[in-house]
């Protein structure tokens, strides 16, 4: 064999050792670039699409949050009749959730809406705190059903909360809002929403 041939066989593993070295930073590059212009397109990445959008809302069967109270009389446990025939809001939260506390009086102000019912999903949380939560922020609430263990969250396709579904009087999701309610989600999202259902 020529020195030539030589050279060019001991060339080759290291320049497979380089290609290798590199892959993982060529990797990387391209899916930092597809992230980047995911997040330079301008959507509303709090706005994810549900598989359950059009679809019959989950079955509801949960127990109340005991000690709490709706107009002076025990919370009523959150159930397929409490939402029947009605324009629902269901809204997952927690004492423990930061953005929840920023969110109720946004949530307090929609169950002033005659057009709605605003009932709560209550989601793994201790019943003390539950109840001084709705105690020092308000409650807006007409049911709200306890969710320790987050059974309902996974049949209601729940990615984080607060998170809010809007169910028409089929028991139709039409409507579904990832994190808290801000002006822009407010005006470009849910009220849209709640005008076609009622107008529906």
């Amino acid at each position: 064999m020529s020195d030539e041939a030589t050279e060019l066989q001991g060339a080759r593993p290291g320049k497979t050792r380089i290609v290798l070295a590199l892959l993982p930073l060529l990797i990387f590059a391209g899916l930092a670039a597809i992230f980047w212009s995911q997040l330079d397109s301008g959507r509303d990445i709090s706005e994810i699409p549900s598989a359950l959008i059009g679809t019959k809302a989950p079955s509801l069967d949960l127990p109340p949050l005991e000690g709490a109270t709706f107009k002076g009389a025990p919370m009523p446990a959150l159930n397929d009749a409490a939402v029947k025939g009605k324009l629902t809001l269901v809204n997952v939260w927690a004492s423990w959730c930061l953005p929840c506390r920023e969110e109720n009086p946004i949530i307090l102000e929609l169950a002033k809406d005659p057009r709605l019912t605003v009932v709560g999903i209550n989601y793994k949380d201790r019943t003390d705190n539950a109840l001084r939560f709705l105690g020092e922020l308000g409650n807006p609430f007409s049911a709200i059903g306890i969710d320790p263990r987050g059974k309902a969250a996974i049949d209601w396709g729940v990615y984080g909360i607060p998170e809010s579904y809007l169910v028409d009087a089929s028991g139709t999701i039409v409507y579904k809002r990832v994190g808290p309610f801000d002006e822009k989600s407010l005006k470009e999202g849910l009220f849209p929403a709640i005008e076609k259902a009622t107008a529906g």
